[in-house]
């Protein structure tokens, strides 16, 4: 069994920052990309950053130049770095990754998720 485990959300003012960590433990044999998305009330939930294994970063337009992601992959473990935060990055934040176990095949996995909430 695969589990993320997420921790870092909280409350904080417009233009300040937060970092949001991911873990995954259990039957992992190795871990292809990792991400964080997103979801506000009433909406879909969107990307806002990934990361390969080798290190390649894609993010949504949105958050280009204020989000950072990052990985160590000896830890299984995913980070994202949230500055200049805005209002309208309030949502709830979750981790996701696709995964190599004892399955023998890929699978996506989801942490629980974390709630951001940034106030103007």
């Amino acid at each position: 069994q695969v589990q993320l485990v997420e921790s870092g959300g909280g409350l904080v003012q417009a233009g300040g920052s937060l970092r949001l960590s991911c873990a995954a433990s259990g039957s992992i044999i190795s871990i292809n990309t990792m991400g964080w998305y997103r979801q506000a009330p009433g909406k879909q939930r969107e990307l806002v950053a990934t990361i390969t294994s080798r290190g390649s970063t894609s993010y949504a337009d949105s958050v280009k130049g204020r989000f950072t992601i990052s990985r160590d992959n000896a830890k299984n473990a995913v980070s994202l770095q949230m500055n200049s935060l805005k209002p309208e990055d309030t949502a709830v934040y979750y981790c996701n990754a696709n995964i190599y176990g004892y399955s023998g095949s890929f699978r996506n996995y989801w942490g629980q998720g974390t709630q951001v909430t940034v106030s103007s």
